[in-house]
């Protein structure tokens, strides 16, 4: 449970405050018993990556603003200074890390021992098993290690961010020095595996045993040292800012991809903003590195466990399926099963992912189904078929081995009009986007930056096709037809086996018409659309959805239907977070669906009494953006939905390019309302949100409601959702069946 403040603002939880109560949710799920061991050591391992990310770029930004005078007491919108803040945050990590510490140590550990998986002490060895792995060492890491020596004639080395490092006190045992004490420290290296399998010492095929490699060199520091006396060994890790700087003018940038380039050199030597180390490291190591780092006592964290639990990313990828949940296949989305293949350079006879579209709007709900088989088909397949003219993309994150990028590459090299719009600020993937840009020019496709002053984190395919259409009179003509693809999540094949999201591949005319203005303001700086379907940050996003807000309120004071039901990562903006409220005390019932962060305060009399907010956090990454609005409708299928890329945030709005899509089609707003209900109807990941900001899990109840579940036992949102996708692909497939045998009687 989050420490929170004494006196809390009426209307606004702190940000921070919040998403270190999410990552309170996520560290849950290592300790539910419930869940397959390898599993729950992935969600120790996710726990500690997020609060990696939590230091780079919330501390960090807050250490900054402690150094500025102007800032410094200036309240947030939680009426909190960052003096204030500070220290609340630090006793929220320090109760969060002393509870995966215990799940580790005292829960699963030894569970995994219990299982045929052990975690060895170098200490315990003895006899043959010591002498392999010493020889081991001797082959694989000794050679490897750099021991750096401080002293006049050498400098405190540079102490990468999110590096594993040994801090070493030495004495001189001989020589006209000896007696001399200096400081050395040793890089862990990241190139060898940080577990080192022993030989099996039976037949058994499921066991294994495991040494951690900083075991095995703190074991063997002695062979660095030679005529030296070891005193202090401190294992030791450091996180720097990677908080980007306020004060950064946008619109001074001659070239974006240089800027972006320096400013990856300026992160690599950021400030350090803090310092772990085991709950019984030397004071003497400590104080000569915190010095040298310019950290104080409050920046250094003293911790049980493991120094780097992603280290245990390695432990959840051990090959033990009897220790992990059951795969989940992707099934081929129903309204695209039966397409041609695509062989090489061509597709082979048969219908084509435009035939479909273009005869209804296509929704897909990853990773229930195929990513491979609609998003990535849809770009490969605009890039052989000789009838498309033009592609361009939004391409914010994506894999090293992108499908998207090949086929950009194959399109433009078969001569059609291929763009990319490349986000170069990307946090923590701007290197890979670097290159990727440079691939893409170097190819010869037009490739643009974005707009100055915002980063373009919408999520948009265009593909522009010539067709043959017949007019009325029944003559033929040849015309352009656009099609479309609006998603919530990146154009990234390995996210999209891990993270729940939606994209809509669309004809519409008038909502493609939309996407060519998009990409128009995107690549040519056209600014000043106006959009009459997209709902498009930061011009009219935010106005946009406080319009819609505004009938629903309408409606409630008519007394028509009247409902909202918002699902997103988070939710700050203040803007939206007062329409929030203007529309709770009208009396319209309101379902938010936020996984991460929450400043909305829900169920305060006279404030949001009509407000229920839900995180639902599982095996997926729920990353998906939908929102809902009765619409006067008792229907929900006859209601407005859109999906998108945006949260409600102030950066979303106001600082980034982003774009909302209606959906339109009327089955797949029944789909996308089966999916709110049934997450709204989770019992097993579900949490619902206090009013003081606590979040309490909810658990199976006999008396609950099982709307909107596919099998009444389904108690999580997760395992329905998987039974949904199964029976349409099952219906679909069935349907497709009857349809042929149909073909042949005929």
């Amino acid at each position: 449970m989050p420490s929170l403040p004494a006196n809390p603002h009426p209307r606004f939880i702190n940000r921070d405050l919040s998403w270190l109560a999410f990552n309170d949710r996520v560290l849950a799920q290592a300790e539910d018993d419930r869940i397959p061991l390898l599993e729950r050591v992935k969600f120790l391992a996710i726990f500690a990556s997020n609060l990696d990310e939590f230091f780079m770029k919330r501390v960090g930004l807050v250490k900054r603003r402690m150094e500025d005078p102007v800032r410094r007491d200036r309240p947030g919108p939680a009426g909190l200074t960052v003096d204030e803040l500070a220290p609340l945050m630090r006793r929220n990590v320090e109760e969060l890390q002393e509870r995966q510490a215990f799940c580790w140590l005292s829960e699963v550990r030894p569970a995994l021992h219990e299982a045929g998986v052990r975690i060895l002490s170098y200490a315990t060895l003895t006899g043959d098993r010591r002498d392999w792995l010493d020889q081991w060492y001797e082959a694989n890491v000794f050679p490897i290690l750099t021991p750096l020596t401080v002293d006049p004639s050498h400098r405190f080395p540079f102490i990468s961010n999110l590096s594993e490092n040994f801090g070493v006190l030495l004495t001189r045992g001989e020589g006209p020095h000896k007696g001399e004490r200096s400081f050395a420290r040793i890089k862990i290296p990241g190139v060898v595996p940080r577990f080192v399998r022993l030989p099996r010492v039976d037949d058994s095929p499921k066991d294994i045993e495991l040494v951690a490699l900083d075991d095995l060199i703190a074991h063997n520091l002695e062979k660095l040292f030679p005529g030296r006396t070891i005193d202090q060994a401190v294992p030791f890790r450091v996180t720097r800012s990677a908080a980007i700087a306020e004060d950064d003018d946008d619109d001074e940038l001659d070239d974006m991809l240089l800027q972006v380039e320096a400013e990856l050199r300026r992160r690599r030597f950021a400030k350090a903003v803090r310092l772990e180390t085991p709950a019984n490291a030397g004071n003497d190591v400590l104080e000569f590195v915190t010095t040298q780092l310019d950290l104080g006592e409050s920046d250094v964290y003293r911790r049980r466990g493991p120094l780097e639990y992603q280290d245990l990313f390695e432990i959840a990828a051990l090959p033990r399926p009897d220790l992990k949940h059951e795969p989940w296949t992707p099934v081929m989305p129903p309204r695209l099963a039966g397409l041609g293949m695509i062989d090489g350079e061509e597709q082979e006879p048969g219908e084509s992912i435009f035939d479909r579209v273009r005869t209804r709007d296509v929704l897909v709900h990853h990773p229930y189904e195929s990513f491979e088989h609609s998003a990535e088909r849809f770009i490969a397949e605009a890039a052989v078929d000789p009838d498309v003219l033009a592609i361009k993309l939004t391409l914010y994150r994506t894999s090293p081995d992108s499908p998207f990028v090949s086929s950009l590459i194959r399109a433009a090299e078969a001569g059609k009009n291929v763009a990319a719009l490349v986000e170069l600020r990307a946090r923590f993937d701007e290197q890979r986007n670097v290159v990727f840009a440079r691939r893409l020019e170097h190819a010869g496709v037009h490739v643009a930056y974005g707009v100055v002053g915002l980063k373009t984190h919408c999520k948009c395919l265009l593909v522009v096709r010539r067709e043959r259409t017949r007019g009325e009179d029944g003559r033929e003509s040849v015309g352009l037809r656009t099609y479309a693809h609006i998603g919530t999540g990146n154009y990234h094949p390995k996210t999209a086996q891990l993270y729940t999201d939606l994209g809509l591949f669309t004809a519409d005319p008038d909502v493609t018409a939309d996407v060519v203005k998009l990409f128009n303001m995107l690549t040519g700086g056209a600014g000043g659309q106006r959009y009459d379907h997209l709902l498009v940050a930061p011009d009219a996003m935010r106005s946009g959805f406080c319009d819609l807000i505004d009938d629903e309120i309408a409606n409630a004071k008519r007394g028509k239907p009247s409902r909202i039901v918002a699902k997103m990562n988070q939710l700050e903006d203040k803007v939206m977070t007062d329409k929030l409220y203007e529309a709770s005390q009208a009396g319209v019932p309101i379902d938010l669906i936020v996984r991460g962060f929450c400043c909305l305060r829900p169920g305060v009399p006279g404030l949001s009494e009509t407000i229920r907010v839900t995180s639902v956090v599982g095996r997926f990454l729920e990353h998906s953006r939908v929102v809902h609005f009765a619409g006067g409708s008792e229907r929900p299928e006859d209601g407005l939905f859109f999906i998108g890329s945006a949260d409600w945030m102030y950066r979303n709005l106001s600082d980034r390019v982003e774009a909302h899509a209606p959906v339109r089609d009327r089955a797949s707003r029944a789909s996308l309302w089966r999916v709110l209900e049934t997450l709204l109807s989770d019992q097993r990941n579900a949490w619902v949100q206090g009013s003081d900001g606590v979040y309490e899990r909810l658990e199976p109840s006999k008396t609950r409601s099982t709307i909107g579940l596919p099998d009444p036992q389904c108690d999580g949102a997760f395992e329905a959702l998987m039974a949904d996708a199964e029976h349409r692909h099952l219906d679909a497939h069935v349907g497709e069946m009857l349809a042929r045998r149909s073909d042949r009687r005929a």
